[in-house]
């Protein structure tokens, strides 16, 4: 599981986050949005892929109509575990700040491809097709952008 960067970012003896472990399939995967009070205010938007939560800071609320695009910045995997994770994350931990989960549900992967993935998310808040698509970096930026929006259906 290619979790070594989350695992390197936290000590569990202060964090109630959890560390990670292995979970069996299936089912269908799982799609989760929490609200991240933290240094500012952000949406982390998870879809298990590969046996791990791909990740995806969002600085403004998720999109739930056509025609809104939102910027998502890939941040780490997560562990399949995080998905269930809501609570304080301590002060002088990374992240640190309130965690819940503002919307959860299933997906079904249908495009996916190096710089564009497009799901059917059938959550509370969120429902329909969803497209994330990766921006070219500009000179001397990190490959780490996407835009995250509603399909037309």
């Amino acid at each position: 599981m290619a979790l070594e960067e989350y695992r390197g970012k936290r000590d569990f003896a202060r964090t109630q986050e959890p560390r990670g472990g292995e979970k069996t399939g299936g089912r269908d995967p799982v799609y989760v949005v929490q609200r991240h009070q933290a240094r500012r205010l952000h949406y982390d938007l998870r879809l298990e892929m590969g046996g791990v939560l791909r990740s995806w800071a969002v600085p403004k609320e998720p999109p739930t109509t056509e025609g809104v695009k939102r910027l998502a910045v890939q941040v780490e995997d997560h562990p399949l575990d995080y998905a269930d994770f809501e609570g304080v994350i301590p002060e002088g931990e990374y992240g640190a700040g309130k965690v819940e989960i503002w919307d959860r549900g299933t997906f079904q992967a249908l495009e996916v491809e190096e710089r564009k993935i497009i799901a059917k998310i059938e959550g509370r808040r969120l429902k329909g097709e969803y497209c994330l698509l990766k921006l070219r970096p500009r000179k001397g930026q990190e490959d780490v952008n996407w835009l995250f929006f509603k399909m037309k259906g």
